[in-house]
């Protein structure tokens, strides 16, 4: 008899978990359900930073997730945990500052493979600009389009 397959894991991080983390879990979640495939993965979303703990997903996300078919997600943002380290195979951070704050927070034990989630971006936009700040909603849009570039290729990677 063989052995079951265990999961694969990702976290996907940022700083405050109410935008770019969220739409780029919601968007590799919807990838999965597209393929079938939801039942072998444990998909989460974390903060670098505590303020927003508990807080949805910013409004301006969630419409562009529902513009391009994404309804019906929901996440309290959460902060990354020591654990997360070992309990996902990759964790993802969408910036320079993602990525400096995950290297410092990895514990020794860390077995969790820490990437940048645009580098995968096949339009080499290796950033993933925070659209927190934006006074229009085009900056959402253009974290969709990285992130579903992305998070596609990050799939057909590892199925």
């Amino acid at each position: 008899m063989a052995a079951p397959c265990s999961k694969k894991s990702v976290l996907f991080v940022c700083l405050g978990n109410i935008c770019r983390s969220t739409m780029a879990e919601a968007i590799f979640l919807n990838l999965l359900e597209e393929k079938g495939l939801k039942d072998q993965w444990t998909v989460d979303s974390a903060a670098i930073e505590t303020y927003n703990i508990g807080k949805g997903p910013d409004n301006r996300a969630v419409k562009i997730l529902e513009k391009h078919g994404i309804k019906g997600y929901r996440h309290k943002a959460r902060q990354i945990r020591s654990d997360d380290f070992t309990k996902f195979d990759t964790i993802f951070g969408m910036d320079d500052e993602n990525m400096e704050d995950l290297e410092a927070a990895k514990p020794k034990k860390s077995t969790a493979k820490l990437e940048m989630l645009g580098k995968l971006d096949p339009e080499e936009e290796d950033i993933i600009v925070d659209p927190y700040w934006s006074d229009n909603i085009q900056g959402f849009e253009t974290v969709f389009e990285q992130c579903s570039r992305a998070c596609r290729k990050f799939l057909e990677a590892n199925s």
